[in-house]
């Protein structure tokens, strides 16, 4: 198998990989958190939406500056 079709048969894997890692986590649902949301008043389920909303913040942040940091480096050690 040449170098060009090694690399399309990882990212064929990585994307049916990707694809099906959200079909396991519906799996991890709690019953306890489930019913507590579901017989929550609307201000609780307000609060919810956005804690959750700044629980994502953070890590999202975070990706997004590794992920711009690695693009200004992404020459230092070229060759000239």
């Amino acid at each position: 198998m040449t170098n060009q079709a090694a690399r399309v048969a990882a990212r064929m894997t990585a994307l049916i990989a990707a694809l099906s890692v959200p079909a396991f986590s519906y799996a991890q649902n709690c019953a306890l958190c489930y019913t507590q949301a579901a017989g929550a008043g609307s201000r609780m389920i307000a609060a919810l939406k956005s804690g959750i909303l700044i629980l994502v913040a953070p890590p999202m942040l975070i990706c997004m500056g590794i992920a711009w940091m690695a693009y200004k480096k992404r020459n230092q050690f070229n060759e000239n």
